[in-house]
């Protein structure tokens, strides 16, 4: 899809929790990631909309609105919902940012639509859609040590190891939303995808 064929705006959803204790949980890469994204265009979440932190940006001449759910991650779908409503947005204008307990630290894969593979904050987004045809971006933070519980792993923060790979991936996850937006998600997919195998 060209710059000029794609209707506007495009909606992009990350994924987290509100608040200072959760900023660099592996559970709030979906924040991480558009926060990144903002940075690089200059934009600012300066407005609550829906209950989400929300701010318009362009990518090249393509219109994005920039949200981050303040609901907690298990209801973002309240905002999503609500926005998605409120802008008319087809089901392929809404890219939702998360987390994968079942990708290798760092890996990408966008998809067109699919299930949850058990993540709340996106089977909430699938039940206030009423859909799951939506495009997706996971993020791997890879699975949890031992026996420790994935409840608590994703709350944990990246550890100090980490760091290094997941930045250079939270610039590739930008990359990628940004081919997403401008040549449209096959083009993004077999960038993206293949290069997170």
């Amino acid at each position: 899809m060209t710059e000029t064929s794609r209707p506007s705006p495009l909606l992009i959803i990350g994924l987290g929790n509100p608040g200072r204790g959760y900023r660099r949980n592996r559970h709030n890469i979906g924040f991480q990631v558009l926060d990144a994204l903002a940075e690089s265009v200059d934009a600012r979440f300066t407005r609550m909309q829906a209950n989400a932190l929300v701010t318009d940006a362009r990518l090249e001449g393509i219109c994005v609105i920039l949200a981050k759910p303040q609901t907690f991650m298990n209801n973002a779908g309240q905002s999503v919902g609500s926005l998605a409503r409120f802008f008319r947005l087809p089901p392929e204008q809404i890219l939702a940012v998360y987390d994968d307990l079942d990708l290798p630290l760092g890996a990408l894969r966008l998809r067109p639509g699919g299930g949850t593979g058990g993540h709340r904050g996106l089977g909430s987004i699938v039940d206030h859609l009423g859909l799951d045809d939506f495009p997706r971006l996971r993020f791997g933070i890879g699975r949890p040590p031992g026996a420790m519980d994935p409840a608590d792993y994703v709350l944990q923060d990246f550890g100090r190891a980490d760091e290094e790979l997941v930045s250079s991936n939270v610039e590739r996850a930008v990359a990628c939303i940004r081919s997403f937006a401008l040549e449209g998600i096959q083009a993004a997919m077999t960038r993206f995808n293949a290069a997170s195998e």
